[in-house]
């Protein structure tokens, strides 16, 4: 088989090798080689792929400290910089963490070499494609990574052509996608090949359509017998063929006839195919159809629900698995206890500005924000602790759930001793009781 042959799919097979399906350039039974790079060239594949991986790279990452009851970032450590900023000098964090996506929608993995000094400390990350990783065991059943590198790398060493790297798992970062063993995913391609094959197959049909003059394809009938039967049909496709001669006048000779055989587009359902294709590769990535175009079905009160559903159900999966891979990969045992990765996803759940006004009015007479909670949030300027920017405030009118009640009670009652030593005699004869002249908060505490 040639090479040519070999870059179009054609004889390739799918094949088990390990503990995971390998994908080599197989053909879907629409009849289209299907492969993680043919099926990018699909719109909706495209438009699903970069969603999740813009999405998942444009996140805050945060590198967290446990501390007493709570938590802070940890920005002196340095693995923070790597995450937030640059995992390598070559990359942004949000490029590095966009193509590790890419490559996990696509090949269901993805890795990358994790860079140490002397005391184990990761100083880089560098992405590694998942196509020329392999998984494996030695005799010992342990695990090891064999990396075959290739000559289209950046790199000046000669050497490097078809050279093998063998890697420790503590050398790799690796991020499976959803698979049946917990070391290695599937690839969703792979596994919706036939789904995705079948709407390059309805995008083709409809290309050779226009570019056949958008005319049905048919034969041309002569009452004579024609000798040179080439030479008609080619005059006949260079006079009416193509999208650049569509509605041409036709003008045949000497009893020659047109006849159609071909089925209209409405016929064969080309728009509908097209449609359920869409959304068929739009659940394979669990993706809202409205995100990637079709908006259809959609109207202002269902996008906003899907996009918070967006954000829980499939970023959310997308999340865990990013996060549990670093902290497993990049922590030192004895940081695992105090140190953990997390996203930031405030940003994607903001309302628009009225709900956010409300829930942060909600907040504040509840005591559970402060006005400097929120401008935080807002990324607003904070406000002096000496003018009240950290003081926690609750409404007045509210009291602890064993007084309720209390002023419908006798005054004794509220001052609970029952005499009248807490009432002392006003100036003008008349007794005052004191626990009215006290601030509500401080009308459940004991007596001093």
């Amino acid at each position: 088989m040639s090479i040519f042959s070999r870059l179009r799919g054609e004889g390739a097979k799918n094949s088990l090798a390990g503990s995971a399906w390998r994908f080599n350039l197989g053909a879907s039974i629409a009849g289209k080689p299907v492969t993680e790079r043919t099926a990018m060239q699909m719109t909706a594949v495209y438009a699903c792929v970069r969603i999740l991986a813009e999405s998942i790279a444009g996140l805050p990452l945060h590198l967290y400290r446990y501390k007493g009851n709570g938590k802070e970032k940890a920005i002196d450590h340095p693995l923070y910089v790597l995450l937030h900023d640059e995992p390598n000098p070559e990359m942004t964090s949000f490029v590095f963490r966009e193509a590790l996506m890419s490559h996990l929608l696509l090949w269901g993995n993805a890795y990358a070499q994790v860079i140490r000094n002397g005391k184990g400390e990761v100083t880089a990350l560098y992405p590694l494609l998942p196509n020329r990783m392999t998984v494996d065991r030695d005799e010992h059943g342990r695990l090891y990574y064999r990396y075959q590198r290739g000559s289209d790398e950046a790199t000046e060493e000669k050497k490097a052509k078809q050279e093998t790297v063998i890697l420790q798992p503590s050398d790799i970062l690796h991020i499976p996608g959803l698979g049946f063993d917990g070391l290695v995913g599937y690839s969703p391609i792979a596994m919706s090949k036939n789904a995705i094959g079948l709407a390059m197959a309805a995008e083709e049909y409809g290309s050779k359509f226009f570019a056949n003059g958008a005319a049905p394809a048919g034969v041309l009938e002569t009452p004579t017998l024609i000798k040179d039967v080439s030479k008609l049909r080619d005059s006949w496709n260079e006079a009416y063929g193509g999208s650049r001669n569509a509605g041409k006048v036709a003008i045949l000779e000497q009893g020659v006839t047109f006849k159609p055989i071909s089925m209209s587009p409405q016929d064969s359902q080309l728009i509908e195919t097209r449609k359920y294709q869409l959304d068929e590769i739009a659940r394979i990535f669990r993706i809202p159809p409205h995100m990637i175009g079709d908006l259809e079905k959609a109207t202002f009160s269902n996008i906003e629900n899907q996009s918070r559903e967006f954000v829980t159900y499939t970023l959310g999966p997308w999340m865990a698995r990013w996060e549990q891979g670093l902290n497993r990969a990049l922590l030192l045992p004895s940081e695992k206890g105090r140190l953990y990765v997390k996203f930031n996803v405030d940003g994607l759940l903001r309302g628009d500005y009225k709900s956010r006004m409300e829930g942060y009015s909600i907040g504040i007479q509840n005591g559970f924000m402060s006005p400097n909670d929120v401008r935080a949030l807002e990324e607003w300027d904070l406000i002096p602790a000496e003018k009240g920017g950290d003081t926690y405030m609750v409404n007045g009118n509210m009291l602890p759930l064993e007084m309720a009640g209390a002023y419908a009670q006798p005054s004794a009652s509220i001052g609970g001793s029952g005499n009248d030593s807490n009432n002392a005699p006003s100036d003008d004869g008349r007794k005052e009781n004191q626990n009215e002249r006290k601030p509500l908060l401080e009308l459940g505490r004991e007596p001093e």
